[in-house]
């Protein structure tokens, strides 16, 4: 116990720098950095041998140097990556004002009313505190300012993207042409669209807010924790996205999205009663 208690700052050392590669590595994986990241550790690997191995001075200095130099190194080869982690970062409830998130907003509500009235199909995701991108299960990043007029060029008929949903996260869209996971609920009635049941899908298993425009009625609807509200007015959208956007429940903080951040893997178990109305 003794040994313990005087090394207890090695063992506190060594668990954050494991959690911290770890997670890193996690959050490289499937970007474009990935197979840098992979070549760039082989190569250090077999130079590292064959110095130890063969007992070479030269490499030996060589490589200590290099290792001084890493953490300048892992910033320039994968700057686009460390430019997302920090945007991600920036966008955070903590970061972004009530002014910005109301605008946000806006945005949204605009283009729900304009596609409303020609009856034009939208299914745009809200990320929150849960990141989607493991969720979905395609999609192609867009990753560009979401403007009314962007959001309404990508669901235009016709468009290769406009099938499947958007993802919204803060002021930017990050991805389009997404497949959301549908509800695998019995009791909705068949006569529910699948572009309804998408979103109740994706917000069953998220706190992903979820707004869908029926290109059948032009009708407007929500679904969040796996309840869809339908038939309703822009003002009631407004109100809705603003209780939830911008005035938060208290559980949902900055720990909560650096967990989701991390994990990537969290889940809502919530579940309500349904009718189901053509789409």
């Amino acid at each position: 116990m003794a040994w313990l208690a005087n090394n207890w700052r090695a063992f506190v050392e060594i668990a954050i720098l494991g959690v911290g590669i770890y997670y890193g590595l996690r959050f490289l994986r499937g970007t474009r950095g990935a197979p840098v990241l992979t070549g760039l550790l082989l190569v250090l690997l077999v130079l590292t041998f064959l110095t130890l191995a063969l007992d070479l001075a030269v490499m030996r200095q060589l490589l200590r140097n290099f290792f001084a130099f890493f953490a300048v190194a892992v910033i320039v080869i994968f700057q686009p990556e460390v430019r997302r982690m920090l945007a991600e970062l920036g966008s955070l409830p903590f970061f972004v004002s009530a002014r910005e998130k109301r605008e946000n907003i806006e945005v949204l509500i605009k283009t729900a009313e304009r596609l409303a009235d020609v009856r034009i199909g939208l299914l745009v995701a809200i990320e929150q505190s849960i990141q989607l991108q493991e969720v979905v299960e395609s999609g192609i990043v867009v990753d560009c300012e979401a403007t009314p007029e962007m959001l309404e060029t990508i669901f235009f008929p016709n468009n290769a993207i406009h099938d499947g949903g958007v993802i919204l996260r803060g002021n930017r869209i990050a991805n389009a042409a997404c497949i959301f996971p549908l509800t695998t609920r019995q009791d909705l009635g068949t006569s529910l669209g699948t572009r309804h049941r998408a979103a109740i899908g994706l917000t069953e298993e998220t706190d992903a807010v979820v707004v869908v425009v029926s290109e059948e009625t032009g009708a407007i609807s929500y679904a969040y924790k796996g309840q869809l509200i339908r038939n309703v007015t822009l003002e009631e959208l407004r109100s809705f996205l603003t209780s939830v956007i911008v005035r938060p429940p208290p559980s949902r903080s900055v720990l909560d999205w650096f967990r989701s951040f991390l994990r990537r893997d969290a889940s809502s178990d919530a579940v309500e009663s349904l009718h189901g109305k053509p789409n």
